[in-house]
């Protein structure tokens, strides 16, 4: 459905290019779920919005690499194929929802508008009540006519997600969909989404900074750090051992249920900014098991078990097996 081979995304600032994505690969087969993990700052929303060409440029400049959606070459694709793929084959749903519907619109035309764009012939009410129906919004009819600030988050996150379902895409790109959510509300729009994959055989790319929800979706993970890719596996073997420094840190940061209070742990830092990255392995200046020779060699990814691939050598000295 969609592979991404060595991309490599530069934004400009101050007369330089900054590299935001470095040399990123991954591939999402039909009908399956990767979760693209990290702290903000990572490169992981410009990642996805690359898939559909959607980087405003400039700033932005895609330095090379390919991207090859549904057959097509994303980066060599005319505007007429681009706008063919928008909706049509890979579909959205952005971070805050209220940012990302027009507040004096009510959001059945909203939704309207959507399939208008992508399937004209549908462009009725029944149809918008029927999107809302599969979002799992109650009382569709009544909805139809809300503005959006009539509406809680987690409502209005089904909103883009029944916006996003009207072109019936074939990939399904969720951007951090449940941030600022209560837990309850967050368990309801991952089911959500694991529920319309499955009915409707879409891939889907999440995003998230939080391991704690992957296990619950997921098959395979991505966990991306400073624009690169610094651990990939299948789900559960990767939550169960992990093999890279940063990932373990960040599922030592997610408190465990049952047990004892305790002081949350915290990885010391920050990502680095785009203009001081260090040299070496990006990691090495909060990595606790670095070495001398971190600071100095830049490690690349290789694939330390079959399906597995660590941006780490020394990933099996410092890990139980």
């Amino acid at each position: 459905m969609l592979e991404i081979t060595n991309l490599r995304i530069d934004f400009a600032s101050g007369g330089r290019r900054l590299r935001a994505v470095d040399g990123v690969s991954f591939s999402i087969a039909p009908g399956e779920t990767l979760c693209l993990v990290g702290e903000s700052g990572c490169g992981k929303s410009a990642t996805a919005l690359s898939i559909a060409r959607l980087l405003p440029s400039p700033p932005a400049h895609y330095a090379g690499g390919r991207i090859v959606l549904n057959g097509i070459e994303v980066l060599r694709a005319s505007n007429d194929q681009l706008r063919a793929l928008r909706g049509g084959v890979v579909s959205y749903v952005f971070q805050e929802p209220g940012a990302s519907l027009n507040p004096v619109f009510r959001v059945g035309a909203q939704i309207k508008e959507m399939l208008h764009l992508h399937r004209p012939a549908s462009a009725t009410d029944a149809e918008v009540i029927h999107l809302l129906k599969m979002a799992g919004i109650p009382a569709p009819e009544s909805r139809l006519r809300a503005y959006p600030h009539e509406m809680s988050g987690g409502m209005l996150q089904r909103i883009l997600i029944a916006m996003a379902l009207a072109a019936e895409p074939k990939l399904l790109v969720a951007d951090e969909p449940t941030t600022a959510l209560d837990v309850t509300i967050q368990a309801q729009i991952l089911d959500l989404l694991k529920d319309l994959r499955q009915r409707l055989g879409m891939s889907l790319l999440l995003i998230t900074h939080n391991l704690g929800i992957v296990g619950q979706i997921a098959d395979r993970v991505a966990v991306m750090y400073a624009g690169q890719i610094v651990e990939m596996a299948p789900a559960r073997p990767l939550l169960r051992r992990p093999l890279h420094p940063y990932t373990l840190a960040l599922i030592q940061c997610v408190p465990k249920l049952g047990a004892q209070p305790a002081r949350l742990l915290s990885i010391p830092g920050g990502v680095p900014a785009l203009d001081a990255m260090p040299e070496g392995c990006r990691f090495h200046p909060r990595c606790p098991r670095a070495r001398p020779e971190c600071s100095r060699i830049a490690p690349q990814l290789i694939e330390v078990e079959p399906g597995r691939w660590v941006r780490c050598p020394y990933w099996i000295q410092d890990f139980p097996q």
